[in-house]
């Protein structure tokens, strides 16, 4: 059920515990040894932003456009609201673009994204729930990713929540042969060779050029990096804890100003959890919500289609109206 309301924190989720035990197939002791080696690599490797001889105009330039074209089209628009909840359709030439955007951010996998999501949607802070903060802040910021859980095992987590992905080809393909860490090194040899091509044409010496080469890799792909990881962690950590709910939602669900900012509207939590499907996050007119901006400027040029909208019900009077929040509960996402 959900209950519309202007109080904050009240509903079914205020009267949850407000502690969690780790999820039951979670085994501490057993780090999951590649993605733990990628998030303390990048965390350290992005650090170098703050020695000098790393610095250029250009590379933060690419920096803050990087976090527009990875971070808001690949994971916010691709992976969450079109492959995640279907919020909208487009051209499949545009959609693959769009996920390998996304899969260059080092989130995993569009399908694995996309199951562990779904699962959260069921969920959500309750004991499964892969990332739940009622367990503790660093676990579902950050700690979730680094430890096995044996119900997030690829095979265990696909056929119930990601089938539909996985009927496609090309999603299936990207779950092999080590795409991830190919697409990964083409990634690291674009940013730095150009810089480093376009250094040298323009008549720089090659220490000079190899400078500007790898400072175009640290604030375009590592800090980059880091910067989206931290943005998207935000929704699950911080719009679970701090915030205003203008619904009531089983679950603890915010939304939270400073990460709806720094997220480009994926921090309107509360407003996303009492209507996944929604493409539009931002109920409110101040509730600022780029993605779905963006989603509205691939429709006004025929590239978008079929966009789902809040439910008008959700704002029915009288304030409690019944509407499923958990769609994924009983079905595998077909």
């Amino acid at each position: 059920m959900t209950l519309t309301t202007e109080s904050v924190g009240v509903g079914a989720a205020a009267l949850r515990p407000r502690r969690l035990p780790l999820p039951a197939a979670v085994s501490v002791r057993r780090i999951v040894w590649f993605p733990a080696i990628f998030l303390v690599g990048y965390h350290l490797l992005a650090l170098l932003a703050f020695v000098p001889w790393f610095f250029s105009w250009t590379g933060v330039t690419l920096f803050i456009v990087g976090d527009y074209v990875f971070g808001v089209l690949g994971i916010n628009l691709c992976y969450h609201r079109l492959l995640a909840h279907r919020g909208f359709r487009c051209p499949k030439w545009l959609e693959h673009t769009l996920a390998i955007l996304g899969f260059c951010c080092l989130q995993d996998t569009p399908a694995r994204w996309v199951a562990v999501h779904r699962r959260h949607h069921q969920h959500a802070d309750e004991q499964p729930d892969p990332h739940s903060p009622l367990v503790n802040f660093l676990w579902a910021h950050m700690g979730w990713i680094v430890v096995e859980n044996r119900e997030l095992n690829r095979l265990g987590i696909y056929e119930r929540y990601a089938r539909d992905l996985l009927r496609e080809p090309f999603y299936k393909r990207l779950e092999r042969n080590l795409w991830q860490l190919w697409i990964i090194l083409i990634s690291w040899a674009v940013f730095f060779f150009g810089g480093f091509c376009a250094s040298l044409l323009l008549g720089e010496t090659t220490l000079e050029a190899v400078q500007f080469g790898l400072s175009l890799l640290v604030w375009g792909v590592f800090v980059r990096t880091v910067v989206v990881w931290h943005q998207t962690w935000a929704v699950n950590s911080i719009a679970h804890l701090w915030g205003y709910r203008n619904y009531a939602t089983d679950e603890d669900s915010r939304n939270n100003v400073f990460v709806g900012i720094i997220s480009n509207g994926e921090g309107w939590h509360n407003n996303h959890h009492a209507d996944p499907r929604s493409a539009k996050h931002g109920h409110r007119w101040w509730e600022l919500d780029t993605t779905y901006l963006t989603i509205r400027l691939l429709t006004m040029l025929g590239l978008a289609k079929d966009v789902v909208m809040p439910n008008p019900r959700l704002g029915a009077h009288p304030p409690a109206v019944n509407l499923p929040t958990r769609q994924y509960r009983h079905v595998s996402a077909d």
